[in-house]
């Protein structure tokens, strides 16, 4: 079935698959006249929104557990420390597959910090002043697949 731009731009906000679906047949066919050219292009522009977006999810779900594993003894488990591993390397993959935000990490570090630090305030009851208020980890050391913090015991 052929759909006309009209259409085409309809279909968008009412069946998400099917407007895929035909714009890539309208593309592959060179049909540019009935292209929904709007929304294709908003849809280009959120994918490097989603990808930045899936690198901070990990890297919060990394550092969190980073804190985690150096205040509260109770979280020196493999699942935890293998836990830590599947999130670093989902943010090497993102890294290898778009090297372009590389850049970009070392700013999102800074932004996610607060919320993995709230977020092991929440999940260990402990004070949230017992997590350090600016990230004591490097880039280097968040990437590293061998880097688990030393166990600060507060003494």
């Amino acid at each position: 079935m052929k759909f006309s731009k009209i259409q085409t731009e309809t279909l968008y906000n009412t069946d998400y698959i099917r407007w895929v679906e035909t714009t890539l047949k309208q593309l592959r066919s060179r049909d540019y006249d009935n292209v929904d050219w709007d929304n294709l292009l908003d849809e280009i522009a959120d994918l490097s929104r989603y990808e930045r977006q899936d690198l901070a999810i990990n890297l919060v779900f990394v550092l969190r557990h980073l804190l985690k594993w150096q205040f509260h003894d109770e979280n020196h488990t493999g699942t935890v420390a293998s836990s830590i591993t599947e999130h670093r390397w989902r943010v090497l993959r993102l890294l290898k597959d778009s090297p372009s935000l590389k850049p970009y990490i070392e700013n999102v570090v800074d932004e996610c910090y607060p919320i993995a630090r709230r977020q092991a305030h929440q999940e260990t009851g402990l004070p949230l002043e017992t997590f350090p208020a600016v990230c004591p980890y490097n880039t280097k050391e968040i990437l590293d697949y061998d880097f688990l913090p030393e166990v600060d015991r507060g003494e």
